[in-house]
Order: structure tokens, then C-alpha cells, then sequence
């Protein structure tokens, strides 16, 4: 080979190697999904490398109980990966303050994406959204479908309708009504207050005007559903007040309660566990043809670390994640987890078909208490679990509840003030 020949190989080597550089990252993900490590490695990794051959990804989960301490200890380390699943409101919205999100507005992508569903990733004013919304997921109820036609019961729409059924399940005696216990406090209030609530103070109406302080919580709107809680009680089954989390799910997968007040993330672990039907039923109205409100709470979302020194990739990277071919494999790998992305999913699972279809036939809300209102002490969130279980025992009366949370917001909160 001539001096010439081989001087020409050479730059054409490099040229290759250089471009190749230019292109190539490896991008790792941060997340506290350490029960989706397999659906990352399986499915969601290998269709967008697939698109993107210059890329990789490593899914690298910490423990869910782990995983703020762990992520904030990286990120003041800089060993943080370059992407950061987000969870929603505060923990996320400290993360970009404090400079470890980018801003991601001027990412063409999130323009597929509902305000409600940015909400919850961005500063309070919504100058700037950091993290691509992920998923959501939806509040109602699953109920055993073989029970309901052993007893001739009909899916409730009203209140009326939901305390009838409750109360035949009750008097058949075959069934615990509704499994549900109140020793781990959360779920009390968040598949108890916020699952009805909405119905209540009409969704984002009412939550917006709580924030802004243009609505108290000793208004009868959220008060009310504390009442209703009360009710609940009988409905419970023996020994309901020490009945833990995964004892009630026990209860209803192994068809022992007829309705199970719930989030949609159950949908993946209670279709493995369960030998019946399930269906699933929204919140009940207080009166035939009134609006119903959903709680379609956002879940997870994806950030870039403003740290990374591959953050053309990792936008890459985001802007598949807001696509419909991302949230179609999600939505399908997950069930129970929905995406946000404005484009319609085709999901294949029943019951998370079912919920979703939600969306076309209610007002969707989120949490009342998960944007701005629980920064202070009391945290309002953390009070809300204590007083949903108050109610539901009978301990305090519903007024008195509305007026400690309205009290304990109004010492630190100037709106409210």
C-alpha cells in the first residue's frame, strides 16, 4: 500500500471512529421502578435502540423506599445517570430548583401532553415543565363479578345505588362488603377522600380554587365526603381497624370482599392472583346525570439530568418516551399505569381498558393535596390520612375534621390566611 493509499485509509478510519463518537452514548436511567426492570430490559430498551442504533440505554432502579435519598446523594456526588424518573409535584420540583432537572419546554414533544398532565412537573407558575410525563394512574373500584351475579347486583352509578349494594352484600353475608382497612392510614385517604372527593368539589374547579384560597376546607364540598366515609364503616368487615395494606388485597383476590376500593395499579398483580372476573365501577355521583370527576392521578415521569454530558442524546431519548409507540408498549407492559400523551392508546388489558375509558366519560383531577398545599407543617397530605381514618372509625365529627386541616393549612399557608 502506497504512503498516499495508506494516509487516505487512515483519515477514512477516523473520520468513521470520529463520527461514530460524535453519535454514540450510553444513556442510564435512574428510577425507584425497580419492578419494571424487566419490562425495561425486555421491551422498552430493545424497540428504541432499535430506532436509535447510535444509543443505549441502562435501566439502573433503586429501592422505592430508597430511592429520593439515593438520587439526591448521586446527584450532589455528579454520579447521578442521565435521565431521572420524577415523581410528581414537590420531591421533583425541589430536584429542578436545586439544578438537577433541565428545563424541557422548548422540547417539541411536550406539546403532546395535556396541561393537567404537565402539572405535575412544573414550577408552580408553569414557566418551565422538567420531566415528560409518563403515566397516570386512575381512582374507582374493582369489585368480584362472580359475586355480583351470585347476588343479583347491579354496577352502581349513584350513591344511593352504591350504599344498596353494599348493604345486600352485607345482608347475603357470603362477602365482607368492602375490603379496606385503616391501619396503614394512606389508604384510607387516598382510596377513600381523594378516590370520591372529586365528585365533591368538581375536580380541578375545587382544587385549584383550594390552592388559590378561594375555597376553605370547612366548605361543605370538602367536608362532605368525610361524611360519607363514616359510612363506610359497616361495610368493612371485623377487625377492619388493624387491617393492614396487603391484608386487603388478600381479602379480595382471594374472593373473599366483593369490591375493593382502589387505585389502577392493582390491575397487574390482582390479575395474577385472582381466579375470578373483575370489573370496575367510577366513583358514584351523588345523583343520577350529574358530571363525574376521576381521579387521574399523575404518576411517574422522566427527567434529564442537567448534569449530563450526553443531554442531545437524552433528549433524543425523551422525545421518544412523550411518542405514542413508548406510551403504547407501556401502557400494554404495565396495566393500570396510563399513559398522558394526548394520542389515544389501544390498551389490551380488560379492566385497564375499562378504567381508562374513564377519561371520555368524566372530568379528570388529581390528588387535592399533592400540588403546593403539603410544603408546610402540618403537611396537609399526612393530615389528610389521619382524618380519613377518624371518619371512617366515627373519632371525629366531619366538621371538626374540615376545621383542623383548614386550621393546620392556615398556619403556614398565606393564602389561606
Amino acid at each position: 500500500m502506497t504512503r498516499k493509499v495508506l494516509s487516505l485509509a487512515m483519515l477514512s478510519t477516523a473520520l468513521v471512529a470520529s463520527g461514530a463518537l460524535a453519535q454514540d452514548a450510553t444513556l442510564t436511567i435512574e428510577s425507584w421502578r425497580n419492578d419494571d426492570l424487566t419490562l425495561w430490559q425486555d421491551k422498552i430498551i430493545p424497540a428504541f435502540e432499535a430506532e436509535h442504533p447510535g444509543i443505549k440505554i441502562v435501566f439502573s432502579p433503586s429501592a422505592p423506599a430508597e430511592y429520593n435519598a439515593v438520587l439526591n446523594s448521586k446527584l450532589d456526588a455528579g454520579s447521578a445517570g442521565d435521565l431521572i424518573t420524577c415523581r410528581p409535584f414537590d420531591a421533583s420540583l425541589a430536584l429542578y430548583e436545586a439544578g438537577h432537572l433541565s428545563d424541557l419546554s422548548d422540547l417539541e414533544a411536550m406539546s403532546n401532553f395535556s396541561d393537567v398532565a404537565k402539572s405535575a412537573w412544573q414550577t408552580d407558575d408553569a414557566s418551565a415543565s422538567f420531566c415528560v410525563p409518563m403515566a397516570s394512574v386512575i381512582h374507582g373500584f374493582i369489585y368480584n363479578k362472580d359475586a355480583f351475579n351470585e347476588l343479583g347486583l347491579d354496577v352502581p352509578t349513584t350513591e344511593a345505588e352504591f350504599f344498596a349494594a353494599l348493604d345486600k352484600i352485607q345482608e347475603d353475608g357470603s362477602y365482607i362488603p368492602m375490603a379496606m382497612g385503616t391501619n396503614d392510614q394512606w389508604e384510607a385517604a387516598t382510596m377513600g377522600y381523594n378516590n370520591i372527593g372529586p365528585n365533591y368539589w368538581k375536580g380541578e374547579e375545587g382544587r385549584l380554587a383550594l390552592i388559590k384560597g378561594e375555597q376553605k376546607l370547612t366548605d361543605p364540598q370538602w367536608v362532605a365526603p368525610y361524611a360519607t366515609l363514616a359510612k363506610w364503616a359497616p361495610y368493612l368487615g371485623a377487625g377492619y381497624e388493624a387491617q393492614t395494606y396487603p391484608d386487603s388485597q388478600n381479602l379480595f383476590t382471594l374472593g373473599r370482599a366483593a369490591i375493593y376500593p382502589a387505585g389502577s395499579w392493582e390491575i397487574a398483580g390482582f390479575n395474577t392472583q385472582a381466579d375470578f372476573e373483575m370489573g370496575a365501577f367510577k366513583p358514584p355521583v351523588q345523583n343520577a346525570g350529574d358530571t363525574c370527576y376521576i381521579s387521574d392521578h399523575t404518576d411517574i415521569g422522566i427527567g434529564l439530568n442537567a448534569a449530563s454530558e450526553n443531554a442531545e442524546a437524552a433528549r433524543t431519548f425523551l422525545t421518544w418516551v412523550a411518542s405514542p409507540e413508548f406510551a403504547s408498549i407501556y401502557g400494554n407492559a404495565v396495566p393500570g399505569f396510563f399513559p398522558l400523551s394526548s394520542t389515544p392508546v389501544e390498551l389490551e388489558d380488560p379492566l385497564a381498558k375499562e378504567i381508562v375509558g374513564w377519561r371520555d366519560e368524566c372530568e379528570s383531577t388529581i390528588r387535592s393535596t399533592y400540588q403546593i398545599l403539603s410544603r408546610g407543617t402540618p403537611n396537609l397530605e399526612n393530615e389528610t390520612w389521619g382524618a380519613s381514618v377518624a371518619a371512617i372509625k366515627g373519632t371525629e365529627a366531619p366538621e371538626a375534621l374540615g376545621q383542623q386541616l383548614q386550621d393546620g393549612l392556615a398556619s403556614w399557608y398565606a393564602p389561606h390566611q
